[in-house]
C-alpha cells in the first residue's frame, strides 16, 4: 500500500541536505517560509544570516556567529547575562528578535577588548577580582560600561534625587543601574568597586 502523503509539511520546511554559507563564511540553512535574511554589523564586521524569524538576537550571536561570550542565563530578561550593545545602547539580547536588527551595529563582550588590550572596564574587573564563576561577567562588564555612559549623559535613574543637577557617581546610582544584572556568586561589592575604579579611565 502506498503510504499517505504528508500534507502538513513542505519541502522548504525540511532541513537541507547541503548547508549554505553566509557572507561572513558561517554555515546557514536553506531558507523557508519562516525565515528572513538579516544583515547587521557585529563587532565591526558585517554579517548576513538566514534565520528563523523567531530566533533571538542572543541565539543568532551564539549559535550562528559562535560569539559565546554573551551568556544565556534565564532566557527571560531577568539576569542580564546576555547584555550586549545595539547602536551603543545596552539591551538584553534574549528578549530581542534578530530580524529586528537589520542594519544595526551590535557590540558583544568580544568586541570590547582582547586579552592583550583589555577595555578599562575589563581591566578593572580583573584588578578587583569582580567575578568568581565568571558566567555573568560578560553581561556585568557590558552593563558597567553602559552605567558610566548613562551617568555621564545625565540620564536619571529611580534613585536620582535632583533631575536638574548633575548625577553623582554614587554607590546608590551604580547599584540601581546594575540591578538588572544578577551575580549568583555574590561578587557585588567587588563589581561595584570595579565600576567605580573604571569611571576615570573609560574610553
Amino acid at each position: 500500500m502506498t503510504p499517505p502523503l504528508d500534507t502538513d509539511s513542505h519541502p522548504s520546511d525540511r532541513a537541507p541536505e547541503t548547508g549554505e554559507r553566509s557572507e561572513s563564511g558561517h554555515a546557514r540553512r536553506a531558507s523557508s517560509a519562516h525565515d528572513s535574511s538579516v544583515t547587521f554589523m557585529v563587532n565591526g564586521t558585517s554579517h548576513t544570516l538566514q534565520l528563523d524569524n523567531r530566533t533571538s538576537l542572543l541565539d543568532a550571536l551564539r549559535e550562528h556567529l559562535y560569539l559565546t561570550g554573551s551568556k544565556k542565563g534565564c532566557d527571560h530578561g531577568q539576569c542580564g547575562a546576555c547584555t550586549v550593545f545595539v547602536n551603543d545602547e545596552r539591551i538584553n539580547a534574549c528578549l530581542s528578535l534578530a530580524v529586528m536588527h537589520q542594519g544595526d551595529e551590535i557590540t558583544t563582550i568580544e568586541g570590547l577588548g582582547t586579552p592583550d588590550d583589555l577595555h578599562p572596564m575589563q581591566a578593572a574587573f580583573v584588578e578587583h577580582d569582580a567575578f568568581q564563576c565568571g558566567y555573568c561577567t560578560p553581561g556585568q562588564i557590558c552593563s558597567g560600561k553602559a552605567v558610566l555612559k548613562e551617568i555621564a549623559e545625565g540620564i536619571p535613574s529611580h534613585v536620582t534625587d535632583d533631575l536638574e543637577a548633575g548625577i553623582a557617581m554614587s554607590d546608590a546610582e551604580i547599584r540601581e543601574r546594575m540591578s538588572g544584572n544578577i551575580c549568583r556568586c555574590g561578587a557585588y561589592a567587588n563589581i561595584l568597586a570595579a565600576i567605580k575604579d573604571s569611571a576615570g579611565s573609560e574610553a
